[in-house]
């Protein structure tokens, strides 16, 4: 039993155009995997999966596994089931981070919790994630359920890292980092990782490969940082200011209370640390991340961290995959414009 649902023009932002024609057929395979695997007896699971899978996400990061099979020449079919079970896992931490965070938006709709509660977003969240476990167990690569496996992990204790961070002003910028390297990045290296691996590639090209997805997704957490101050609804596809709201501290943050004065850093200590949010405070927190650049050297640390991508990739001869994979860099990097 399950909820019919599209999933189609996934991924067509202009950006991405050449990487969303090249995985096209695949992507349709993996599209065809979500549907049969989100299918369940118990009426509540599919509706509350197909409610964000359906939502307009961009499939980016099931996309790169699909796309570094083409670079790596791959010839079978598991990265198919890889990539469906990248998106599961993807689709999991999102229901449970809307819980921790109490948020009432996610890609532009209701929440799926304000729709059926804390308990079912974390329930099918973890119905998901049996899932994925469940594709990756049928493809038969331990090395790639090993990779996998241990994202799963490090997203866990990224997550953990963060609700530690929140509201502690103390937070440094290494800190920060590793936060997002275990919560962001980590998936994006391991969806970028296992498709040479089923590739049998060397294993210069599998780190490279790997480095490639964990500095994409630093560059992309960074820019979604940025914009949370200085986007829109649209591009989000949440209210902007939420992490503002639920006292995240985040590298914008970090930098604006280092280079503040006291009365700045008495602001964010009021608004972040003690939650005591007025009137007009996010105008403010955005004039003083203005007055101190910290939005700028955000991107600007985006920029740094999507070049270290593309260079990753300078290993492998030029090809359609291959410019079609740096041109993601560039799609994540000028979101913020």
């Amino acid at each position: 039993m399950g909820v019919v649902i599209s999933l189609e023009d996934k991924g067509k932002e202009p950006g991405l155009a050449n990487l969303s024609g090249l995985v096209a057929p695949d992507l349709s395979k993996v599209n065809d995997v979500i549907l049969s695997r989100t299918g369940s007896d118990v009426t509540m699971i599919p509706e509350v999966a197909n409610h964000l899978i359906s939502s307009g996400g961009k499939r980016l990061r099931p996309m790169l596994t699909l796309a570094m099979a083409g670079l790596c020449a791959y010839r079978g079919d598991g990265h198919i089931k890889l990539a469906a079970s990248v998106e599961f896992m993807h689709t999991a931490t999102l229901l449970h981070d809307d819980v921790v965070d109490q948020s009432d938006m996610r890609r532009g709709k209701a929440a799926a919790r304000m729709l059926w509660g804390n308990e079912a977003s974390v329930l099918v969240g973890d119905f998901l994630l049996g899932q994925a476990f469940r594709m990756m167990v049928e493809v038969g690569s331990l090395p790639c359920l090993d990779v996998l496996s241990t994202a799963a992990t490090v997203i866990a204790e990224g997550e953990v890292m963060q609700l530690a961070a929140a509201k502690n002003m103390q937070t440094s910028e290494d800190e920060y980092l590793d936060v997002i390297r275990a919560k962001t990045a980590a998936l994006f290296a391991a969806a970028c990782e296992v498709s040479p691996i089923l590739a049998s590639r060397a294993k210069a090209e599998v780190a490279a490969c790997r480095s490639y997805g964990a500095n994409l997704g630093i560059a992309f957490q960074l820019i979604d940082d940025a914009l949370d101050y200085g986007g829109t609804s649209a591009k989000l596809g949440k209210n902007v200011g939420d992490d503002f709201r639920e006292g995240k501290i985040t590298l914008p943050v970090v930098l604006s209370f280092r280079r503040g004065d006291e009365a700045e850093r008495d602001f964010w200590r009021r608004t972040l640390e003690r939650g005591e949010i007025e009137d007009g405070d996010l105008e403010t927190a955005l004039a003083t991340m203005r007055r101190h650049r910290a939005l700028e050297d955000t991107i600007e640390r985006a920029r740094h961290y999507g070049a270290m991508a593309r260079d990753a990739l300078e290993l492998f001869p030029a090809s359609p995959w291959r410019k079609a994979l740096l041109e993601a860099v560039d799609f994540c990097i000028s979101r913020a414009h």
